[in-house]
């Protein structure tokens, strides 16, 4: 069925023209808004920045996108790909008039169209991509290849809501963009909403061609349909046939999605949808100019920023850029005091059905909070620190067995994992919950279902993509990954911070359920798979970013893994990282302990140290579990072997506490500081990660040369657990070393065990090579008074 109303293509057609005019107007004008009066080189704005080429694609798409949400009551939300057409949205939610409500200052009359233009792009303005302050996006465009995993997190659990993807030419390119288009697999229609990927061709990235912009129907046809979607190609330079034809395909599409919704919510989940998927070839920088001083530019590289430079200084280049604008004919899409024409403004849906006043889009105004269990139920029972084994992420996993369960009303909750739930000992989930697949299911296959909701593909980029959506759109998660892949996806977690770090500043956004990420798989107990899974680098990353949305948790055993947990689950706008192994590990705290050690951030064990009453002789500070071993195992050998050393233990369980409080909030006052580590005595400090993000935090710190570092250090290689930490400088042994070397008061006692620590240190290599195994000592050390 072709779409027939002729008379209201056109009015889409002046409606596009507006976007495109305020589009163009945004990158070069800061005076004369309208063109009531010929231009002049002052009217222009000196420095010309921000994109063109892919702007008038994108406002072509939200155009026929509002008129399917006015025809059908449609739920629409809309997230651009090619992320610096930013002016082309910002053209469009200000059309729909969301822009002047968020936005008062800029009215919907000339002076704040002029607003709009000057704003763009300048200093204490708007960034030239799709971005926090615009309203209807959930997605940063400052990096290419998040789209799809974006959108189809939004439309996970989301049954009414349909989410418009457009993937720009440059950004299919990108390996987390090709990854996503198997999202399809995962998009059960009996209790999801669906993804229309828009796949907007206009052959040219900066300067080069796409590859798929010169590839044929054909083979983008078979690409995508082997994915499992139902092509459909729009393409044209003809406006009003690619008009005619991306209606028509439009309303296809969405014929489509909903009948495959009705169906399986009719009959149930039978068979995985040929959910379509829509070609859009269209020129680029589409009714711009169609050549510069003789050199093509429409429908080539050089439309993708800036068309028409020099326009102040060359008179040419004036006539040029004036005949484009005016080539929209202003005069008849804006009233005299800069409004929208009536029969144009009708054409904006109204209210919250507005792509930029959808809900979805801000998700904190319909964020339900978790219904979480007491944490403490699922707390070990420790008796006596040091003293036996257990899997602490395991203890985690049964509390989000229950986190499941009583939130199975709300379908809020989602566990991201690449294939490796039952790895990480998180497997108590499928006693209530299975892994999502809309394949087809086999006898042999493992807890697997279209219904489930925990989420395995062999993908870091997909699954961190996949719960960024979902939290944006007012939803609950945990990404659980091994910790050296996590890096794999690091810039994701960057980009959501920086959108958080913007979001907080926007009073109209809502807080979000924080991004949570749990590493575990852990560089230090990576011995058997060896030195491509050891790598502790997302803890720098995550470093790098400001104290207002970063936090790093390293809990040393399962009751602070559970309460870190229980903080995080709850918290909103952060990016909460939580690092701890999954293998068996020494419990040190009882519950109570747990919680207040938590509270904190920080402690002194008093248990483990032996200055009762007097100042150190040396602080042996740790942060991580097998850092927390090894330095509680070499306070117990120096109580042992050299009593009169006097040592504190400190253990860090919140990262950010050895902050100064002025550079981040967790941070701890000067004098709690110098409670826990004195002004002036050493400090032996095991770290989880790279030495240099301890010298990171503490510089600032009183006498801050004084830690001496030991971490991971780039050395691994098959080999035991205990190796590694020797390899790295991080044994007990080689902690032992350090402290009696700093610790000036006994150094006349310490040669001989320095000696001693060093033959074990011997020894330990040629057992491991003997017996491919640790020092029974090592192996099996706990802790006695």
């Amino acid at each position: 069925m072709v779409y027939a109303d002729q008379g209201r293509l056109a009015l889409m057609h002046k409606y596009w023209n507006a976007a495109n005019y305020l589009t163009v107007g945004q990158i070069y004008l800061q005076h004369n808004p309208l063109l009531k009066e010929p231009l002049q080189p002052e009217h222009i704005k000196p420095r010309l920045l921000g994109h063109w080429g892919t702007s008038p694609g994108l406002s072509l798409i939200y155009v026929h996108l509002n008129r399917l949400i006015q025809e059908y009551d449609a739920n629409i939300i809309y997230l651009a790909g090619p992320g610096h057409g930013g002016p082309a949205l910002l053209a469009n939610v200000y059309l729909e008039g969301t822009y002047s409500e968020i936005y008062p200052k800029i009215t919907p009359d000339a002076v704040g169209i002029q607003r709009l233009f000057r704003q763009f792009s300048t200093p204490g303005g708007v960034p030239s991509h799709v971005s926090v302050p615009t309203p209807g996006s959930i997605h940063e465009g400052g990096e290419l290849g998040y789209v799809l995993s974006h959108a189809f997190g939004a439309a996970f659990d989301n049954p009414d809501l349909i989410v418009a993807a457009v993937v720009g030419d440059g950004e299919a390119e990108t390996a987390p963009l090709e990854g996503a288009w198997k999202s399809t697999q995962f998009l059960n229609p009996q209790r999801d909403g669906a993804v229309l990927p828009i796949l907007h061709l206009n052959g040219y990235k900066i300067s080069g061609p796409t590859v798929l912009g010169r590839s044929s129907d054909e083979s983008i046809e078979k690409l995508l349909s082997g994915h499992g979607y139902d092509v459909h190609f729009v393409e044209g330079d003809d406006p009003m046939q690619v008009h005619q034809d991306l209606a028509t395909t439009l309303d296809l599409c969405y014929a489509k999605i909903r009948s495959y919704q009705e169906e399986a919510r009719t009959h149930g989940f039978t068979r995985q949808p040929e959910w379509p998927a829509i070609v859009l070839r269209t020129p680029k920088g589409w009714t711009g100019p169609k050549e510069v001083d003789g050199i093509p530019i429409e429908g080539t590289f050089r439309s993708h920023q800036v068309p028409v430079a020099s326009v102040r200084s060359n008179p040419e280049h004036m006539r040029i850029f004036e005949n484009w604008l005016r080539s929209y004919h202003p005069e008849e899409l804006f009233d005299a005091e800069g409004s929208l024409v009536p029969e144009l403004a009708a054409l904006a849906p109204k209210g919250d059905r507005r792509m930029g006043a959808n809900p979805h889009a801000n998700g904190g105004t319909i964020l339900t909070e978790l219904d979480l269990p007491a944490f403490t139920d699922y707390a070990i029972d420790v008796q006596k620190p040091a003293t036996e084994l257990h899997e602490s992420t395991r203890q985690l996993g049964k509390m989000l067995r229950d986190i499941f369960t009583r939130n199975a009303a709300e379908h809020n909750f989602r566990l991201f994992c690449p294939d490796e739930t039952n790895s990480n000992r998180l497997g108590n989930v499928f006693e209530v919950e299975n892994r999502c697949s809309v394949e087809p299911v086999i006898s042999i296959d493992d807890h697997v279902s279209p219904d489930g909701r925990v989420m395995e593909v062999l993908s870091e980029h997909l699954c961190q993509g996949w719960l960024e959506g979902y939290l944006l759109t007012g939803r609950h998660g945990l990404f659980a990954s091994y910790e050296a892949f996590a890096m794999v996806s690091a810039s994701m977690s960057i980009q959501h911070a920086k959108w958080l770090e913007e979001s907080i500043k926007l009073p109209w956004r809502k807080p979000v359920a924080s991004l949570n990420i749990l590493l575990t798989s852990t560089c230090w107990r990576n011995d058997h798979n060896g030195f491509s899974h050891q790598g502790p680098g997302l803890i720098d990353t995550m470093l790098s970013k400001k104290g207002t949305v970063s936090r790093i948790y390293l809990p040393p055993d399962a009751n602070c893994l559970l309460s870190v947990a229980d903080h995080c689950l709850r918290s909103h706008d952060y990016v909460n990282l939580i690092v701890i192994d999954k293998q068996p590990q020494l419990q040190w705290l009882n519950k109570e302990d747990a919680i207040d050690h938590c509270t904190r951030g920080l402690s002194t064990w008093q248990w483990a140290s032996n200055d009762e009453f007097v100042e150190p002789d040396v602080v042996m500070a740790c942060a991580g579990d097998i850092p927390t071993l090894e330095t509680i195992a070499a306070a117990w050998w120096l109580r042992k072997h050299i009593p009169e050393l006097k040592v504190r233990v400190v253990n860090v369980v919140d990262l950010m506490t050895l902050y100064p409080s002025l550079l981040h909030p967790h941070g701890l006052d000067e004098a709690t500081f110098i409670n826990h580590f004195t002004h002036d005595k050493p400090v032996v400090f095991a770290f989880h990660g790279y030495p240099r993000a301890i010298h990171e935090v503490v510089h600032g710190r009183p006498n801050a040369e004084r830690f001496h570092v030991r971490g991971f250090n780039e050395e691994g290689t098959t080999t035991t657990p205990f190796d590694m930490v020797v390899l790295n400088g991080m044994s007990r042994y080689q902690l032992c070393i350090e402290a009696m070397r700093r610790a000036t008061r006994v150094r006349g006692l310490t040669a001989p065990l320095i000696a001693e620590c060093n033959d074990i240190l011997t020894r330990h290599k040629s057992y491991i090579q003997a017996n491919l195994e640790d020092l029974p000592e090592v192996r099996d050390w706990t802790w006695t008074n």
